[in-house]
């Protein structure tokens, strides 16, 4: 097998609204929030929907199947987790911890990139504190708006959030996100809403919160690169210490090599027509599928753009990756 391709589970959120319809996802409510599309974890697991392996999820076929994936131990977690994630409105703020603070196997630095956003839309990205004793400060006199940093947001833009970083979408967008495949996360503040379910605020985890908030706040400098492969205009993301994420302009036939034990694929808009030793795949936006290596070569067709992200190699170890998780 060189192609694996998965349907998402499905979470519905406070914040969630319809929006994943267009994305061809079955929502069972008015409150769907997040599509995990390729996912291993406990709390969500894709499913596998062709070949040899239909029916069974990608964490069963991480473990039952190590040499597929290029062997791992035992039990390893599957390291990255994808998302499409729909604002209807502000996501609360929070924070997430970082490998050696996790009780996971590893922390949860993430990324988004911005599939689309309303007029006006903003998300939350940092603080404004210099020092702990200011942020705690912030925290007692429940000065939120002094507190917290927001960025106004469109259609394309990319965000890069290190385990440590104050963050949240605001309402109106919709995001692709690559993280590593942990669920741990600390409610810092959630705008005093009542969640409709329980008829109750949401619990918060200040203290958790605080102690693992990186202060002060400071922006990664991301080195993104452009190169053009044949038909193709490839947009280098982020390379970080975590994962690797590449953009795929496609507009016509291009020809690509498969570098890696497995890459990670989603499809955000257009068709695509993937071919490769083993046959022909007919994708639009929505779709979502593993690669493995012993695809060698493939060619892609076409009209749309693919995200593609993998593990990082051990072996990188450029000094573009050091500033990234400090």
């Amino acid at each position: 097998m060189t192609v694996l391709i998965l349907k998402p589970a499905l979470h519905d959120k406070i914040w969630g609204g319809t929006r994943l319809k267009k994305f061809k996802y079955d929502l069972k409510s008015d409150h769907v929030g997040e599509a995990w599309v390729i996912a291993a974890h406990k709390n969500g697991v894709s499913t596998i929907v062709n070949g040899d392996y239909a029916g069974q999820t990608l964490k069963e076929l991480w473990d039952n199947q190590p040499d597929l994936f290029g062997g791992h131990h035992v039990n390893e977690a599957f390291p990255l987790l994808v998302k499409i994630l729909d604002a209807q409105d502000n996501l609360s703020i929070q924070v997430h911890p970082n490998d050696k603070q996790s009780s996971e196997n590893f922390g949860k630095t993430e990324s988004w990139y911005i599939l689309d956003a309303e007029p006006n839309a903003k998300l939350f990205y940092g603080h404004h504190a210099k020092t702990m004793p200011e942020l705690k400060q912030f925290v007692d006199n429940k000065a939120w708006d002094a507190l917290l940093r927001t960025i106004p947001v469109k259609k394309g833009d990319f965000f890069y959030v290190p385990a440590g970083t104050f963050h949240a979408l605001g309402a109106g967008v919709l995001a692709l996100e690559i993280q590593q495949s942990a669920d741990t996360t600390y409610r810092f503040y959630d705008f005093d809403r009542v969640d409709h379910t329980t008829h109750k605020k949401r619990p918060l985890q200040i203290t958790e919160a605080l102690s693992v908030t990186k202060v002060p706040h400071v922006d990664p400098i991301l080195n993104q690169r452009v190169r053009i492969q044949d038909s193709t205009v490839v947009t280098r993301l982020l390379t970080s210490p975590k994962f690797t994420i590449d953009k795929l302009s496609v507009r016509g036939t291009s020809q690509f090599n498969q570098h890696h034990q497995y890459e990670l694929f989603n499809v955000i808009s257009g068709q695509i027509t993937l071919q490769d030793s083993e046959g022909t795949y007919q994708f639009e936006k929505g779709d979502n599928f593993i690669m493995f290596k012993d695809t060698q070569q493939y060619t892609l067709d076409g009209s749309g753009e693919v995200v593609v992200s993998f593990v990082t190699p051990n072996s990188y170890q450029s000094q573009e990756l050091a500033y990234l998780d400090n």
